[in-house]
């Protein structure tokens, strides 16, 4: 039988199934980037607007750094704020999400003129659930949905164990206004006033010996694993209660004891 043979509707027939079989396929290939493909992609930029947020965070705490150490008069940085808004919350902000107060062992001295509250500029993705904060002079970040944080930069406190000298450099974070920022944002910043400084000596047997640092934390924006980690592993702190760590500044050193404390003001004009 050749084509002349078949009859005119079983052609038509016969190209139908061929049609559709076609279009299946192509639909099913559709569907099926769709369904495990797309929320791939999504994902994958996600993850890229973190990183990218996670640099842009490091870079601005170079700039603080500066400002503070470097007494460079201002800093201005450009960046891309992708999956969720960039915030700056004052220092005056309530409740405070860092503080700290450093007493002696009666718990009467403050080595500090009042509590130090540092503020924070703050990265809220929407689409990861993460927060990256710059507060003190680091750079903490944390899931927004469960407990738990991680220091991604540490700030510039240091303890000499061979001299007996701890520095605590604490970074005050200022604004005018309450300010936030999506998309393309510049963040401008300034040192605002003199510095505080405040240098404390020791003696062999000092009554005001140990010295003690009081860490508190807002509960909503709890960064308090990644300064405990930092605290007792990079600088020897001893806890001895929630929050409470005792400086390693200790009389049985053959050197007299040495605590610097210095405090800046960083006011953010513009993001």
């Amino acid at each position: 039988m050749n084509n002349h043979d078949i009859p005119s509707n079983e052609q038509g027939v016969s190209e139908s199934i061929g049609f559709m079989l076609i279009f299946s396929i192509v639909i099913a290939g559709i569907a099926i980037v769709t369904l495990y493909g797309y929320p791939l992609l999504l994902q994958q930029q996600v993850g890229a607007d973190e990183k990218i947020m996670e640099k842009n965070m490091i870079v601005l705490q170079n700039d603080i750094k500066s400002l503070a150490y470097k007494t460079v008069p201002f800093k201005e940085t450009s960046l891309k704020i992708g999956g969720g808004s960039l915030t700056v919350y004052n220092s005056s902000y309530s409740p405070s999400t860092f503080s700290i107060d450093i007493t002696d062992s009666a718990g009467t001295t403050h080595y500090l003129s009042t509590p130090f509250q540092s503020g924070d500029l703050r990265y809220e993705s929407i689409s990861a659930q993460t927060d990256i904060s710059l507060q003190n002079g680091a750079v903490v970040m944390r899931p927004s949905i469960q407990p738990g944080s991680v220091m991604l930069a540490e700030p510039r406190w240091f303890y000499d164990g061979p001299t007996n000298t701890m520095v605590i450099n604490l970074i005050n974070i200022t604004s005018t206004d309450l300010m936030a920022k999506e998309g393309i944002g510049t963040v401008r910043m300034r040192l605002v006033g003199e510095p505080y400084y405040n240098e404390t000596n020791f003696v062999v047997g000092d009554s005001r010996l140990p010295i003690y640092l009081k860490y508190t934390t807002d509960s909503a924006q709890n960064y308090s694993v990644a300064w405990d980690s930092y605290f007792t592993e990079k600088l020897d702190m001893t806890p001895t209660a929630s929050g409470i760590y005792r400086l390693p500044i200790n009389s049985a050193s053959q050197y007299p004891g040495r605590l610097v404390i210095k405090r800046f003001e960083v006011e953010i004009q513009n993001i």
